[in-house]
């Protein structure tokens, strides 16, 4: 399993929300670069990157300041946040973003992920990001009707072979990832799956490991010092 650290963008700085809500957002650090670069040193294989202006919008925020990030180090980085169409799926491949995380365009319009996953194959991953196990869309200020699972295994059927899964009630919260709504995921689909939200320290790591995820991210448990990157990559 790799260990995924988080940096969330707003407004240019690296933030943290809690549960999903902008209005509780906290700067955790200055200059995204400088972060990414610690994340590098300490032997990150790779880095989960959000726009949160960007998932709000609709459309690419900070997409200057998140490529001189990618610019900067050679861990690959994964970008999610108010990416809507195959345009901007390839600038951003272009541009050399490594995998690019498709949410609120994967429940919308699905025919265009078939597209993306044809031609963009393994750059292509999709975030499902639930509470109470429907699906939340747009920065997660709405909620569908749509089963999380469901939507997983119609993301499965047209390609998708990469999934990031979110329980918005854990993120930012520290409580532990939801292992039950993950353990009901891997039982259903075959596609490599990532945990995130609510990882607070090494035991939550070695629970994600036992189920035999593809990832885990963690954001602030890194900030907040309750979990060691350099710990956290070793098991």
């Amino acid at each position: 399993m790799i260990i995924i650290p988080a940096i969330d963008i707003r407004q240019g700085k690296c933030v943290r929300l809690y549960q999903g809500d902008f209005s509780k957002s906290t700067k955790v650090a200055e200059d995204p670069v400088k972060v990414a670069e610690s994340f590098q040193e300490t032997g990150a294989q790779y880095i989960h990157m959000v726009d949160l202006d960007g998932a709000l919008e609709g459309r690419p925020v900070n997409e200057d300041i998140i490529i001189n990030v990618v610019s900067q180090v050679k861990v690959p980085v994964e970008l999610g946040g108010g990416i809507r169409d195959l345009r901007t799926i390839d600038r951003l491949i272009n541009k050399g973003i490594s995998r690019v995380i498709l949410g609120s365009a994967a429940l919308k319009n699905p025919q265009m992920v078939m597209e993306a996953v044809k031609e963009f194959g393994h750059h292509i991953a999709v975030g499902i990001d639930a509470k109470n196990g429907k699906v939340s869309i747009e920065g997660w200020l709405n909620t569908s009707d749509v089963d999380y699972i469901d939507f997983a295994l119609k993301m499965e059927d047209i390609g998708v072979d990469n999934i990031i899964f979110t329980d918005i009630s854990r993120d930012g919260t520290l409580k532990g990832p939801n292992l039950e709504q993950l353990r009901a995921l891997k039982d259903k689909v075959s596609c490599k799956i990532t945990a995130s939200g609510g990882i607070k320290d090494i035991e939550d790591i070695k629970a994600l490991k036992a189920m035999d995820l593809y990832g885990a991210i963690t954001g602030k448990a890194i900030y907040d010092g309750t979990l060691s990157l350099a710990e956290a990559l070793k098991i």
